[in-house]
């Protein structure tokens, strides 16, 4: 599935904005600057995991929605009180138990009670070691401009956010600050850095055409691995310091088939997005530009990074100021059968998109091929590892009636391996149950068994 241009792909990866994430009970964080996004992580429009939450428990009979992170709690279950204390005013309370942490509470009091005292009574006084408390609230200060406001571990008080965020005609605005901001790398090791802010200018979204994005982000405090591991090296890009982004890019597609014809009258799709059997291109191209000031512009003088890269890179370590500039582009494929409408069996789905993170590494490698071609030249395999693009395929098959199995995996081609010319680096499986009755919405429950972390989320307008 495309993402959206708020999650295109600029040089250092995907963009910085928050992804759900069940590392914590806020449940999200932010890919590193520098490293691709990992599979699982959603990325399309979505509503805060606190109306997520709410909505799983009104409408899904949930009262209880599992997450799961290997590198964190283990199983974890949450649950949200959401409050209206006014039309345009709400007040939630998040409780989020820790299920290992119970399980062996109530093992060691079992093991340890003396006799005469109630075990119960014993556990309940250590009940703040598996339960974790949040409180938020949104205010609705306009009707295109929302306040948010939350706090997470109240016993701590060691994590919370604030975000505003404005609609303009033709863009949408976004004031965020987290304390501390979490940031996710592509190794999936989350990082905790003590103060993060950020500016976010993004134009409305549209299915082709050209969009644009602007991003000023602000880390302050020295980052630290969410999990204590201080033998990892902490990334550049998390350093404190200012940097500021800009993006463009011109998005088309194409159908080269589309078949409207032949749905079941009378009968609503599950998803109405998936309605249509067709094939279809969609191709992106932009370029972008950052500049750095502070600690984090020592990112872009990596040496592995500027040796096999030509694109435009200034450093100045007495200044500590740093400028980067690229291309980038982005070709996704898309075939459908069925119209998801019958019972069994009528949808099946598969894409796949080609990323080219870097438009300057990826035309001097395609002038070399073809200055090797023309030269009948045996071709150099790092020039052609240059050119083989970041591939990502995605499968959909319908099981029964609103429910699909899909799987997505990220593949590598690295012809410098003999044994392994292509190889599936990460997969994700999924469970989709779509909600008809939203026309296009999906509660999905995936597991990454690289990252070991699981999770049941909402998603919206996801084609």
């Amino acid at each position: 599935m495309l993402r959206q241009m708020r999650w295109m792909t600029d040089r250092e990866g995907r963009w910085e904005l928050d992804l759900e994430s069940p590392a914590t009970m806020e449940g999200t964080a932010r890919p590193v600057p520098g490293d691709p996004l990992p599979l699982g992580l959603s990325r399309g429009p979505r509503v805060t995991r606190t109306k997520q939450l709410d909505f799983f428990h009104r409408f899904m009979a949930s009262p209880l929605v599992p997450t799961f992170s290997a590198s964190r709690a283990g199983l974890s279950l949450h649950h949200a009180h959401l409050f209206h204390l006014a039309q345009n005013w709400s007040f939630t309370i998040l409780e989020q138990l820790h299920v290992q942490k119970l399980v062996a509470a109530v093992k060691d009091k079992l093991s340890s009670r003396q006799e005469g005292v109630p075990w119960s009574n014993d556990l309940k006084r250590h009940l703040h070691q598996v339960m974790s408390l949040g409180v938020g609230t949104e205010l609705l200060i306009t009707p295109d401009t929302t306040l948010l406001l939350e706090l997470y571990n109240i016993k701590k008080g060691d994590r919370g956010k604030a975000i505003i965020h404005h609609k303009f005609p033709q863009q949408n605005l976004t004031l965020a600050a987290s304390w501390p901001g979490l940031f996710v790398d592509k190794q999936g090791v989350y990082w905790d850095v003590p103060l993060s802010l950020s500016a976010d200018l993004a134009s409305a979204g549209s299915s082709s055409g050209f969009s644009y994005h602007l991003l000023l982000q602000q880390n302050s405090g020295e980052p630290k691995c969410f999990g204590g591991d201080e033998t990892i090296e902490v990334p550049l890009a998390l350093l404190p310091g200012l940097c500021a982004k800009a993006a463009m890019s011109l998005k088309k597609s194409i159908d080269v088939w589309r078949k409207k014809e032949d749905k079941l009258k009378m009968v609503q799709p599950y998803d109405v997005f998936l309605s249509d059997p067709h094939v279809s291109f969609t191709g992106i191209v932009g370029a972008v530009a950052s500049g750095s000031f502070g600690d984090c512009s020592k990112r872009i003088s990596v040496p592995e990074e500027t040796r096999k890269s030509n694109a435009f890179r200034m450093f100045r370590e007495r200044n500590k100021f740093a400028a980067f500039a690229d291309l980038f582009a982005s070709v996704n494929f898309t075939a459908q059968h069925g119209n998801f409408q019958r019972l069994f069996l009528d949808l099946t789905r598969v894409s796949a998109r080609f990323d080219i993170s870097s438009g300057s590494l990826f035309l001097r490698g395609a002038s070399h091929l073809a200055q090797d071609f023309f030269f009948s030249r045996r071709p150099d395999l790092e020039t052609f590892c240059d050119v083989c693009p970041d591939v990502i395929v995605s499968l959909q098959q319908q099981i029964v009636g609103p429910f699909s199995f899909r799987v997505e995996s990220s593949v590598a081609i690295d012809p410098r391996s003999e044994e392994h010319f292509v190889r599936v680096d990460d997969s994700v499986f999924a469970i989709d149950w779509a909600l008809k009755v939203l026309g296009s919405a999906k509660a999905t429950a995936w597991y990454s068994p690289k990252h070991q972390e699981a999770m049941v989320e909402l998603r919206f307008l996801e084609a």
